[in-house]
């Protein structure tokens, strides 16, 4: 089964670009999406990822993707 994963271009916490290579290490068949997910109340105190249905946030991108592993189908 291919993982949904998802990040907002606009969240002040994530880089797009260093994002997308970090999630592609931990997820090499991921085809991840990039747009607002409107999840803006969260989105402007964390980093998040939206994986498999799951909201993962964490204090900067390297700590939400270090706990969005255990997602990873």
């Amino acid at each position: 089964m291919r993982n949904d994963i998802r990040i907002c271009d606009k969240c002040k916490h994530m880089k797009v670009k260093s994002a997308l290579s970090k999630i592609k290490v931990i997820a090499p068949d991921a085809e991840v999406k990039v747009a607002c997910k409107s999840y803006c109340g969260p989105c402007s105190r964390f980093a998040f990822i939206f994986i498999n249905g799951r909201y993962v946030t964490g204090a900067t991108e390297d700590d939400a993707i270090e706990k969005a592993k255990k997602y990873v189908k």
